[in-house]
């Protein structure tokens, strides 16, 4: 044995980078165990249910599992985790969610003990109706989505076999006069399309809003979109116009800024999350409609209240996309039984070597704090020391220097960070417009479409900028701050400059991220780089005199 795999029997497993056959091994593993670190030379992943179990619903059974570890594995896998693998992957369908044509909505148990054990569970017991035989027991039919979850908690997930209601028809048909779904974009409707509910996960950049148009039309039926702001919105709205048979007034923005029902609805999740004492008024509009699809956009970024809601919507058919299908809260599992299984996925860098997305060179600059500011932070508290370091005026000179070396190269670069104070500075020293979150939507809009007919060079941005934004003449990206330890922040800020379209493919995106020495800032870096770290992007480490 020679593989580029360690097993480990606490279910780890250990994967040698220079390995010639590291690769391969990389993406056979990502379908089923998830990356927890990745230094330059070894990377752990980890077998955990929920993996095992997207993998399975996915169409990846056991054997394939154990077959790719005994493949690559340099010595003898435990045969304890095999067994475990096995176990764990079986318990994946052996509870079916049915229809039944005298009883509606019913549990089926492959088992008849395993449904006694989970019906028993006094979480399960309220979902549930009357006993109908030793393997079937029937289920109340608002109780769809919140039995899924529970069931994925007790260690049970059911396969959703029930089906969906059709949904109120309506014509949409693509409009390909000069261009063409890619074969991966294909490949993930189709994906989709065989379950009818899961997420597709694809880099930024890749067209996921495409996917999204396609299953629109494999559907023709009403359709409910759900994104993370009003400017998403309207790039919906204009893509849709763009590239499907939909007109103008077919097309409904409910928002913060209007309230449109129409055949097609795009709402923001800001306003759908809305409460006003115990009650979210704007999410009746989840309810109110016999919508046949809904698409929720950026699906990691659902908040709290619509993914309760979104329990009661099991009947729709039901597509989340997303670049990074992590969430610092690990509220993985409900996306995974209230959306779907991963449906379909693709490495970064295998998008990247098809010449589907820009190739991008990965940089952390590191400088230190003036000695009055270290004193000061020496002697703050956690959260304060997190402002004091990702915000200190030394990153300044950096960011200036490394402006002014792109702008002379005719590149158009975005300065992005988390702290309005820091930001409004740098827009005073770079002559840039600053949008942050009080920043109006035409105003945000105008900057922006400013920024794509290339009339501006430099943008500064808050967070606001971190998703949906389409901006694919942006080849440069300076990072100053950002949201702690956030993975998918990370990811989704590179996602800004590998949109196609951006530059010649021959030429190298540029990711700074500028990182204060010796302070949190430094720790909370190195968790933001674990996401793309898994896609195979390495960082380089320069020092701040390096560029000043």
């Amino acid at each position: 044995m020679s593989g580029p795999l360690i097993v480990q029997s606490d279910k780890t497993i250990l994967l040698e980078v220079g390995h010639d056959q590291a690769d391969a091994a990389r993406r056979a593993v990502a379908a089923f165990a998830d990356l927890e670190r990745a230094p330059e030379h070894v990377h752990t992943y980890r077998v955990t249910p929920l993996g095992l179990w997207n993998a399975r619903a996915a169409g990846i059974d056991a054997e394939t599992v154990v077959d790719t570890l005994l493949e690559f594995s340099r010595f003898p896998v435990p045969h304890s985790l095999l067994v475990d693998i096995a176990e764990t992957m079986s318990r994946y369908g052996r509870i079916r969610l049915e229809k039944d044509p005298q009883h509606g909505l019913v549990l089926r148990g492959q088992d008849p003990a395993v449904l006694e054990e989970v019906a028993g569970a006094k979480t399960v017991t309220p979902l549930l109706g009357p006993q109908i035989d030793e393997s079937t027991v029937g289920v109340h039919g608002q109780a769809r989505g919140e039995l899924k979850q529970e069931l994925v908690r007790l260690g049970w997930p059911a396969e959703d076999l029930a089906g969906f209601v059709d949904g109120t028809a309506h014509p949409i048909a693509l409009v390909q006069e000069d261009w063409a779904l890619r074969p991966y974009q294909q490949e993930a409707v189709e994906s989709f399309w065989a379950s009818g509910s899961g997420v597709v996960v694809l880099p930024c950049g890749a067209g996921k809003t495409l996917v999204g148009a396609a299953v629109m039309a494999t559907s023709a039926t009403i359709t409910l979109i759900l994104v993370n702001s009003t400017v998403a919105a309207r790039q919906w709205k204009d893509e849709l116009l763009r590239r499907t048979t939909l007109q103008e007034h077919e097309i409904g923005e409910y928002s913060g800024d209007r309230k449109e029902v129409r055949p097609v609805t795009i709402a923001t999740y800001q306003v759908l999350a809305v409460r006003r004492g115990e009650l979210y008024p704007h999410l009746e509009l989840l309810d109110g409609h016999d919508w046949g699809l809904i698409i929720y956009d950026e699906v990691h970024l659902l908040p709290a209240p619509i993914f309760r809601r979104t329990a009661d919507l099991q009947a729709r058919r039901r597509l989340g996309l997303t670049a990074t299908l992590v969430r610092e809260d690990g509220r993985e599992r409900e996306v995974f039984s209230l959306i779907g299984p991963k449906r379909y996925d693709t490495p970064w860098k295998q998008m990247e070597a098809q010449g589907w997305i820009a190739p991008a060179q990965c940089v952390e600059i590191r400088v230190d704090l003036p000695r009055g500011e270290r004193m000061t932070y020496a002697s703050a508290t956690d959260r304060e020391r997190h402002r004091l370091a990702a915000g200190t005026g030394a990153k300044d000179d950096v960011v200036a220097r490394l402006v002014a070396r792109h702008r002379h190269r005719g590149e158009q670069i975005l300065v992005i960070g988390q702290f309005v104070e820091q930001l409004t500075g740098l827009g005073e020293r770079l002559d840039a417009p600053v949008l942050t979150g009080t920043t109006s939507t035409a105003q945000r809009q105008r900057r922006f479409d400013e920024f794509r007919r290339g009339e501006l060079d430099v943008l500064v941005v808050s967070k606001i900028a971190n998703f949906s934004i389409d901006l694919p003449q942006a080849s440069v990206a300076i990072q100053v701050s950002g949201t702690f330890g956030s993975r998918q922040e990370e990811a989704q800020r590179l996602g800004r400059l590998l949109r196609p379209g951006a530059q010649d493919m021959e030429k190298r995106a540029h990711f700074y991220s500028i990182v204060a020495r010796d302070t949190v800032d430094m720790d909370y870096a190195a968790r933001r780089q674990r996401f793309l770290s898994e896609q195979g992007y390495g960082y380089t480490i320069l020092d701040g005199t390096d560029i000043v």
